[in-house]
């Protein structure tokens, strides 16, 4: 620590807090592993090893051209379960971040794993088709790539109003947790940016839900503007019957790891504990 190599010799942040059986942390477009810290600390002095890592292209990691699909990013996850000799861990995925864990069921047959956790999370599939008609339209994913190519600072100055439910009459972070997330968005290159928002919309993780065999919990807002919850977080709770737990924040908004912080915090304990 804190750096991992992966097999294809791309150089990955991470940190590791506290001592105990492993949570493994990843993280949603575009931030940084710093935005689960609220509940890596609370699970860190709750006696668990917790692992953040940076996605390849953001934070502190390598922004290497290629690599943003959703396999290499499994593998990438892979490769961080090893190089910190993980086993029986829980591994906790916000937003783009529980594709990984999808995949990485598929395609790694869930080793080292006891535990997965999917909040906020783009699973199964977040486009919408004729087979997904509860998903975002092409449209809204294609207007995203331009106006970030176009002007990414100011997109996402009024991407995060929404990703946290900023409102006239509601106002659930400071404007300095606004603009802290803006700053930690522009640290990442803007080809990974635009891929990753290629990977997240198109990739469709139903194939994947078949391969999930530990207990997941599923934790989604109702009032998730950014990812809506019928294709993603009900759907999964579907596919994955009785292996999963679907928690609903009644009127939450994505970001409700900042948000709904302490709840959250308490609920990741709570499924650690069962």
């Amino acid at each position: 620590m804190p750096t991992i190599v992966t097999r294809d010799g791309i150089r990955l942040f991470a940190k590791s807090w506290g001592h105990g059986r492993p949570v493994v942390l990843t993280h949603g477009w575009p931030l940084s592993a710093d935005s689960w810290d609220d509940q890596a600390v609370v699970l860190a002095d709750a006696g668990y090893k917790v692992i953040a890592y940076d996605r390849r292209g953001f934070g502190r990691s390598d922004q290497p051209w290629s690599g943003y699909d959703y396999d290499t990013l499994a593998d990438d996850l892979a490769d961080v379960l090893e190089a910190t000799e993980s086993q029986d861990a829980t591994i906790v995925g916000f937003s783009m971040g529980g594709g990984e864990i999808a995949r990485y069921m598929s395609r790694h047959n869930g080793r080292r794993m006891a535990q997965a956790g999917l909040i906020s999370s783009v699973v199964p599939y977040l486009l919408k088709t004729d087979s997904n008609p509860d998903g975002a339209p092409p449209t809204v994913f294609e207007d995203m790539l331009k106006q970030i190519t176009d002007d990414r600072a100011l997109f996402f100055s009024s991407f995060f109003e929404q990703f946290y439910g900023m409102g006239v009459f509601s106002q659930p972070v400071s404007s300095e947790t606004l603009q802290w997330s803006r700053n930690v968005a522009m640290m990442a290159g803007l080809r990974p940016t635009l891929e990753c928002v290629k990977a997240f919309s198109k990739t469709d993780f139903r194939p994947d839900m078949a391969s999930f065999r530990v207990p997941t919990l599923i934790v989604h807002g109702t009032g998730d503007k950014t990812v809506p919850i019928d294709p993603t977080a009900r759907a999964a709770a579907r596919a994955l019957g009785p292996l999963a737990k679907l928690v609903e924040y009644e009127d939450a908004p994505h970001g409700l790891n900042v948000t709904h912080k302490k709840t959250l915090a308490h609920e990741l304990l709570t499924f650690l504990g069962g």
